[in-house]
């Protein structure tokens, strides 16, 4: 996987840690930042020695939200409805969200607009203490365009969507937990190996059928439970004939812990 000096990579013990790195700017996104991540995620997904997603941000805010400057720019020169900002966001959005190995937001610091959406398409969050959230939009005299309207709902009912989307409030850490918005609070010294953890016992799971796991969580939501009662079927036949799927029996039978692959 390549590094660019806006987007800093590595991969440990099957976890790829991606950060966002234009902390002068607060993380915000502009579009090579967003292309960049695309093809970082698109690396990860092929990539074998990955087995879990980890995205962070360096400094102190996890990430912004959309490049206000290159946004004023593109309004300057009569571009903001045609340079592709929200375009290339949404596929990256789309890419984050269907990816098929476990990802997980670790917030260090505000998450606002498309940074909040970003964590939102993550399957986990982990929270620092000092993290905030933030749509932004309304604020803004715009609407949700990065996915929130879509995530909120689901993830934390509709009325707590409306209150954080229509007010525009800032929530803590707290708040988010209290509301669903995060499963893990931590103290900031605590943040990565908090996140360490967490994603080493994903790496070591069943990746697999976590990714079919994900396949099924997905696309439920358009199907009636008969339809998607026979996706589990075959979902669970690909499982049970994977090699994790026999050595999860071979480890049953034989007494011991399983070691998966990920195959």
């Amino acid at each position: 996987m390549t590094t660019s000096p806006s987007l800093l990579s590595t991969v440990e013990a099957d976890v790829a840690w991606i950060t966002l790195n234009r902390p002068d700017q607060r993380n915000a996104l502009d579009i090579p930042s967003l292309k960049k991540l695309h093809a970082l995620l698109d690396d990860c997904n092929a990539d074998p020695a990955v087995r879990v997603v980890v995205l962070t941000g360096s400094g102190r805010s996890f990430c912004a939200g959309a490049d206000l400057a290159e946004w004023a720019e593109a309004e300057a020169r009569g571009a903001l409805e045609s340079y592709g900002w929200t375009e290339t966001a949404h596929a990256l959005m789309q890419r984050l969200h269907s990816l098929d190995k476990p990802t997980i937001a670790a917030i260090n610091g505000t998450a606002v607009g498309a940074g909040m959406d970003l964590t939102l398409c993550c399957d986990l969050r982990v929270a620092a203490a000092s993290a905030r959230f933030k749509a932004g939009y309304t604020s803004m005299a715009y609407s949700p365009d990065a996915g929130a309207s879509w995530h909120l709902p689901r993830l934390i009912g509709s009325e707590q969507a409306k209150r954080l989307l229509f007010l525009d409030e800032l929530w803590g850490a707290e708040r988010a937990l209290a509301a669903g918005l995060v499963g893990e609070v931590c103290a900031d010294d605590q943040l990565l190996a908090a996140t360490a953890e967490l994603a080493g016992r994903l790496a070591n799971g069943p990746t697999f059928a976590f990714a079919q796991t994900k396949r099924l969580m997905r696309e439920g939501a358009q199907r009636t439970l008969g339809e998607q009662l026979q996706a589990e079927l075959a979902a669970g036949l690909l499982c049970g004939r994977s090699e994790d799927g026999n050595e999860a029996l071979r480890a049953a039978v034989e007494r011991r812990a399983a070691k998966f692959v990920g195959k």
